[in-house]
């Protein structure tokens, strides 16, 4: 992991979470952060085609953090999960830039088939505690998934998915709690 990427991911910690303290706190005491980092070596391993040593290493993470990432999805830049614990991402899963999932997301599978079977979750999607995103799904650009929410249809961009089923909803603009740079998922409970 290149040391420019693990400064960038301190800093979005740091933006993300106003209980961080400073980088080293982060960098020894946050169980999402290292899931993400130990994720990036596993996921190096299975693109060279050594894909029991990214499955054991997933494994050994998912025993140390609580946070299971299958080696194959594919997440991209300043993905943040916040509290770890709990959190399942699974095989096909793609993740793009500046997401951020609360404990006990989990982006699963449906189907047993070998193709995609889980979602696709694209830039600056927040995931609120508890919520689930299943199968091969696409959730839009700046979405906000509430917390407890079971998302099972795609949604397009700027949505805001609450209930059990979700239902898609465009988002007022008014989510945002005034001073806050995140949209807090909870309050969609």
């Amino acid at each position: 992991m290149p040391i420019f990427r693990a400064r960038e991911d301190l800093r979005n910690a740091r933006r993300h979470d106003p209980a961080a303290r400073g980088s080293f706190e982060i960098a020894v005491a946050y169980s999402g952060l290292h899931a993400i980092w130990s994720y990036r070596v596993a996921h190096r391993l299975w693109r060279a085609g050594l894909r029991t040593p990214a499955r054991f290493l997933s494994q050994f993470t998912r025993f140390l953090t609580g946070v299971e990432i299958h080696p194959g999805a594919r997440i991209g830049r300043r993905f943040f999960i916040d509290h770890g614990m709990g959190v399942v991402i699974g095989e096909t899963t793609w993740i793009g830039d500046d997401v951020m999932l609360y404990h006990g997301v989990t982006l699963g599978g449906r189907g047993s088939g070998h193709g995609k079977r889980h979602p696709t979750v694209h830039d600056g999607v927040t995931v609120g505690a508890g919520a689930k995103v299943l199968g091969a799904i696409t959730i839009g650009e700046h979405s906000v998934i509430g917390a407890n929410a079971v998302v099972t249809r795609d949604a397009p961009p700027n949505s805001l998915l609450v209930g059990v089923p979700a239902h898609p909803r465009p988002r007022s603009g008014h989510e945002q709690i005034p001073g806050d740079t995140w949209i807090d998922p909870a309050i969609y409970i």
